[in-house]
């Protein structure tokens, strides 16, 4: 591991009840990375995203975001988390939802963010009037809105057709391209195929350790 590392694991256990979630995990990743987390379901790939987010804690070891705590950092602007469930507020437009973090901050969204997304035609449209792919991209415009130093995606191409995964493909590219470590779990070849750094886990353990 090296200074210019973003986010790092340090021999990181996790349990629930007596089970381990994930066992011994040490990673280090820079920024401005495609960082995907792969394995079949239950292999601990949505459990090390919320470990890095700071709304879990580790049962051992050590999860850094830029040399701090990872449950210490509260700040949407530095680490950002699409779930598999979008979570909107069903009552905001597309829109409000996708620009709440930079409304709250007092900054000016990204104008061209819901277009590159395939959303600008339902900007004025309630959140619960649109599908779940729609919701899902609309959710995930709300995660990158601020250019987040981290993005932690849960799934971001689910239930979308090819050509709206093409767009989402395009966003993460895009937001690396700008400086974000992209830390993704998914089953979709098409993101691992994009990816700077394959981590592939299997009943909590990363198979292949990336180098420090």
């Amino acid at each position: 591991m090296t200074t210019a590392d973003l986010v790092r694991l340090e021999a990181v256990t996790h349990q629930r009840g007596p089970t381990a979630v994930l066992s011994e995990v040490s990673l280090a990743l820079p920024p401005a990375r495609l960082a995907v987390l792969a394995g079949r379901s239950g292999s601990g790939k949505s459990t090390l995203l919320h470990l890095v987010a700071g709304i879990m804690a580790p049962t051992r070891g050590e999860v850094t975001v830029a040399d701090k705590a990872a449950t210490t950092v509260h700040d949407w602007g530095q680490v950002a988390l699409l779930p598999q469930r979008p979570a909107l507020t069903p009552e905001l437009t597309v829109a409000e939802n996708a620009h709440l973090p930079a409304r709250l901050r007092g900054r000016d969204p990204d104008p061209e963010l819901l277009t590159r997304l395939g959303l600008d035609a339902l900007a004025a449209r309630p959140a619960h009037d649109t599908s779940l792919g729609e919701q899902q991209r609309t959710a995930l415009a709300r995660t990158l809105v601020l250019n987040p130093a981290v993005a932690l995606l849960d799934e971001p191409t689910a239930h979308q057709d090819d050509e709206h995964v093409a767009l989402v493909l395009s966003a993460l590219t895009a937001a690396v391209a700008a400086g974000t470590l992209v830390l993704v779990a998914t089953h979709d070849q098409r993101i691992i195929d994009l990816a700077d750094d394959l981590l592939p886990l299997r009943s909590g353990r990363l198979l292949e350790q990336p180098a420090p």
